[in-house]
C-alpha cells in the first residue's frame, strides 16, 4: 500500500502544478478575467434582487443584469475612451502643424512673471526662456505623440480587444448566474476557520466594491466637473484635460490639482483674472467638496483606509499591473491588513497574559 503521507504530497504537488499551469493559461486573457470578476462582484447584489423577482430564474436574470452593466458601464467607457483618443490625436496634429504653440504661451506667462519669480526660476536654472519653451515644447509633442500611438495601437489591436471583451462578457454572465455556487467552493477549499474565511472574503468584496464603485464615481464626478468647467472657460480639449483630472482623482492626497493648479495660474500670470478666479473657486468648492462629500456615501468610512495606504499601494499596482492596479494595489492593501489584524487577534486570544 502507498504511504499516506506520500500520496498526500503527490497530490498537493499535481495541484499545484495543475492549477499554475490554468493561470498560465489564462494570462493571455488576464485583463478580461479580472474585469469579469469585478463587474460581477459589483453587480451580484442587482443580479440576486432580480432572481427574486424573476422567481429564481437565473439564466434571465443574469441576461438582463448584463444588459444593465453593458449600458450603464461598458458603453460610456468605450465611448469616453474613443473621444479621448481621437482629442489626443487631435492635439497632436495641432502641435505638429504649429496650429498650436506653447511656446507662445510660455513667453506670455513668463513675461508676465514678477521680478521676484524671474529670481527664483534663476536660482533651479529655468531662467532661460528659449530653453524652457524648447522643454515643454517637445515635452507636450512627446505627450500627444504617445496619445496618438496609442490610438494607432489600438486600431491596431482591434481584434484582440474584441475578443477580450467578448471573453469578459461571456464570463460575466456565468459569473453572475454561478457566482454563488462558486464562492461557497471557493470557501470550502480554502484551509481557514470558518469566522477566518468569512471576515477574508467579505473584506475581498467590500473592498472590490468601495474601490470601483466609490473611487470610479467620485473620479469620474470630478473629470465631468472639471472637463465641464475648462469647457466653458475656453480651454482647448476640455474632454481630454477631465480625463487626466478623474484619472488623478484616483490618488489621494494628488488629485486633480495637478490639472487646474497650473491652469489657474497661467490664467492670473496671463491677465486673465475673472477666468483664474473662477476656475479656482469652482475647483475648490465644488470639486474639492465631491471627495468630502460622496466619497463618505459610496465608500462608507468604516471600510476607508488611511489615504496614505491608499495611495501607496495605488501607485504600487499601477506601476506592477498598469491601469487594473487601481484596484488590485488597494486590494491587496485591504487582505494585508485584515489578515495581520487576523493574526494579531488570534495571537492575543492565545496568549491572553501577554
Amino acid at each position: 500500500m502507498l504511504d499516506s503521507k506520500l500520496e498526500n504530497r503527490t497530490f498537493l504537488i499535481l495541484l499545484a502544478v495543475v492549477s499554475i499551469a490554468f493561470a498560465w493559461l489564462l494570462l493571455p486573457f488576464y485583463g478580461a478575467v479580472f474585469w469579469g470578476t469585478i463587474l460581477a462582484i459589483i453587480f451580484a447584489p442587482v443580479h440576486r434582487r432580480l432572481q427574486v423577482r424573476l422567481g429564481g430564474r437565473r439564466n434571465l436574470a443574469a441576461l438582463i443584469t448584463l444588459s444593465a452593466c453593458i449600458l450603464i458601464v461598458i458603453l460610456p467607457v468605450i465611448f469616453i475612451t474613443g473621444s479621448l483618443v481621437q482629442e489626443g490625436a487631435n492635439l497632436y496634429q495641432s502641435l505638429k502643424s504649429g496650429q498650436l504653440k506653447p511656446a507662445g504661451l510660455v513667453q506670455q506667462a513668463f513675461a508676465a512673471l514678477p521680478p521676484w519669480a524671474h529670481q527664483w526660476l534663476e536660482r533651479f536654472d529655468l531662467g532661460d526662456l528659449s530653453s524652457l519653451q524648447e522643454k515643454l515644447s517637445s515635452g507636450a509633442m512627446q505627450a500627444s505623440q504617445f496619445v496618438a500611438t496609442k490610438a494607432f495601437s489600438i486600431g491596431q489591436n482591434t481584434f484582440d480587444f474584441v475578443i477580450s471583451f467578448g471573453v469578459m462578457l461571456y464570463l460575466l454572465f456565468f459569473l453572475l448566474r454561478d457566482g454563488r455556487t462558486l464562492g461557497r467552493r471557493i470557501k470550502q477549499a480554502v484551509p481557514l476557520d470558518h469566522e477566518h474565511k468569512q471576515h477574508l472574503f467579505t473584506k475581498f468584496t467590500t473592498v472590490v466594491r468601495a474601490t470601483v464603485k466609490g473611487n470610479i464615481a467620485v473620479a469620474a464626478t470630478q473629470g465631468a466637473l472639471g472637463g465641464l468647467i475648462f469647457w466653458f472657460l475656453g480651454i482647448q480639449g476640455s474632454l481630454l484635460w477631465g480625463t487626466l483630472m478623474a484619472f488623478l482623482s484616483l490618488l489621494p492626497a494628488i488629485g486633480a490639482g495637478l490639472v487646474w493648479v497650473p491652469v489657474a495660474a497661467w490664467f492670473l500670470l496671463t491677465g486673465a483674472i475673472w477666468q483664474g478666479v473662477v476656475l479656482i473657486l469652482f475647483c475648490v468648492l465644488v470639486i474639492g467638496l465631491v471627495d468630502n462629500i460622496l466619497r463618505p456615501i459610496l465608500v462608507g468610512k468604516d471600510t476607508k483606509m488611511p489615504d496614505y495606504v491608499v495611495l501607496i499601494s495605488t501607485l504600487g499596482g499601477m506601476s506592477l499591473f498598469g491601469l487594473n492596479g487601481f484596484v488590485i494595489g488597494p486590494l491587496i492593501a485591504a487582505l494585508f491588513i485584515a489578515s495581520w489584524d487576523l493574526f494579531t487577534g488570534r495571537e492575543e486570544l492565545e496568549d491572553p497574559a501577554g
